[in-house]
């Protein structure tokens, strides 16, 4: 332990942190997660528990250029219409209500893998809510497949959440390790929960809505693309023939060029002796250099699109083939932006680098709170009840994830945990060491199902629902919490026995 005024400060300062990490609108000091998070930074170096540098160097920027190439990729992807054809599965050859849910969890679920939770909640939530109008059912059912089947998608690759990137790269875990340790428990996991969906909500699912509650809802058609815009475009044009029909009636109405020159094209046309239609004909070289502009704008747009999937896939195999994952992501998102030949400051503006900073500042905190010697005496009473080769200790390793993860979040319990419960593995044997941090990605990240504020993505379909223009509907922390407690236990349970 610290002297005591250090650790009575820094478990301050932490604490400031961790209320406005849970409550980021309280109403003493309602300015957000991360202004938060910069607090208690700010704090712990006033306090003198950490020095400046010792902040500056807590950052881990490998972390954040992971996190930075990922989501650049993620906005050329959005771009390039991929989560609208992922999107397009979910009503090809509906069999019913029941695969509807199934489709939706296995969507959601590869989706978040590759392109993080976040992402795929914040593209498809406005869409599950159409097919469930469509289909005239309750979009409850739909939502809570949507938010918990990210979570548990998200696992099974170090790219799917932030938890997984700070697991992945602390534990030096090549991707291809970390998926084939985690990818089955979260394939496993997806089917066990979507089946607990259809029982929970099988009356939901049979029954369809009252008729007059889907009355005055405006159906999207197919093709509309805007539920897949980050920022849809919001800059109005007109057809090329109502421009032409204006300018025609700006001339008719007295325009030089037409009634100031009418002598002279006259003139022209009874010299020549062509007949009033041949004065209006377009030479075939124009027709000829026409339709070649019409074959590259058509031919353009499949060429880009087909860069991106490349850039992507490229990335992938990088990864899997265990290149540095942070130079892996950063370099897709620089080659896509050259790819484009386009100002890149409309994709880079969609990055969240409130999260960045979010990430800057949390570093910092646990540094701090480190420091004080608070979470290893914590660490040292636990540990005795919670060595990793026996089924009790893997059991009470998870009771205690789940609850910091719902308590203090769960990237802040992976930076709290992991080291400990690598090194306490290591004294074991060093072959536990990587199943320590792997158990550490699944529980942190299942746990976020436990209830609507355990993660973001939860956070993000139901801000997204209660929003959908038309379409709003209002997914409840109760309703949430009564699947939310028994699914988690059963899934995360089912993951502890199946990872390796």
């Amino acid at each position: 332990m610290a002297p005591l005024v250090k650790v009575v400060l820094g478990t301050f300062a932490f604490a400031v942190f961790l209320v406005l990490a849970i409550f980021p609108a309280v109403p003493f000091l309602p300015i957000g997660r991360t202004a938060g998070s910069l607090l208690g930074a700010v704090l712990m170096v006033i306090f003198e528990v950490i020095s400046p540098s010792q902040a500056y160097a807590s950052i881990d920027l490998s972390i954040l250029g992971l996190l930075f190439g990922t989501i650049v990729v993620s906005v050329y992807l959005e771009r390039a219409d991929a989560f609208m054809y992922l999107s397009k599965l979910l009503s090809w050859k509906s069999l019913g209500a029941k695969d509807l849910v199934c489709r939706v969890s296995l969507l959601s679920a590869i989706s978040s893998a590759f392109f993080t939770n976040d992402t795929s909640c914040m593209i498809l939530t406005e869409f599950v809510l159409k097919v469930a109008k469509q289909h005239n059912l309750s979009p409850q059912p739909f939502l809570v497949a949507l938010a918990s089947s990210s979570n548990i998608g998200s696992s099974a690759t170090p790219i799917g959440n932030p938890q997984n990137l700070v697991v992945a790269v602390n534990g030096q875990i090549p991707f291809l390790t970390f998926f084939v340790g985690i990818a089955p428990a979260a394939l496993v996991g997806v089917f066990v929960n979507a089946v607990a969906i259809i029982c929970m909500y099988w009356r939901e699912l049979s029954s369809h809505l009252k008729e007059e509650e889907d009355a005055n809802v405006e159906v999207v058609p197919d093709d509309d693309t805007s539920f897949y815009r980050f920022l849809p475009a919001t800059l109005p044009h007109f057809p090329r023939s109502s421009s032409q029909e204006r300018s025609f009636m700006l001339d008719m109405q007295g325009s030089p060029s037409i009634h100031g020159n009418s002598a002279y094209f006259n003139t022209l046309r009874y010299r020549s002796g062509a007949s009033e239609t041949d004065m209006f004909r377009v030479p075939s070289i124009m027709l000829e250099s026409a339709g070649n502009s019409r074959a590259c704008s058509k031919w353009k747009p499949i060429m880009w699109k087909s860069c991106v999937y490349l850039v992507t896939l490229g990335m992938l195999i990088a990864l899997v083939m265990g290149v540095n994952m942070s130079w892996t992501a950063v370099t897709a998102a620089v080659a896509l932006m050259v790819l484009d030949f386009k100002d890149a400051q409309p994709c880079l503006e969609k990055v969240s680098y409130s999260l960045l900073i979010l990430f800057c500042g949390m570093f910092m905190t646990i540094e701090g709170f480190n420091k004080t010697g608070f979470p290893s005496c914590l660490w040292e009473f636990v540990e005795p009840f919670a060595q990793i080769n026996h089924a009790s200790g893997i059991a009470v390793l998870a009771v205690l994830i789940l609850i910091l993860s719902n308590v203090v979040s769960n990237v802040p319990t992976v930076l709290l945990l992991g080291a400990r419960m690598a090194a306490s593995a290591a004294c074991i044997s060093p072959d536990y060491v990587r199943k320590s941090w792997l158990i550490l990605a699944w529980v942190s990240t299942v746990a976020g199902n436990l209830s609507l504020l355990g993660s973001a993505a939860n956070m993000i379909v139901c801000e997204k629902a209660s929003r959908a223009p038309d379409l709003g509907y209002n997914l409840s922390f109760w309703s949430h919490l009564k699947f939310g407690v028994p699914s988690t236990i059963i899934v995360t349970a089912i993951g502890l026995t199946i990872i390796r």
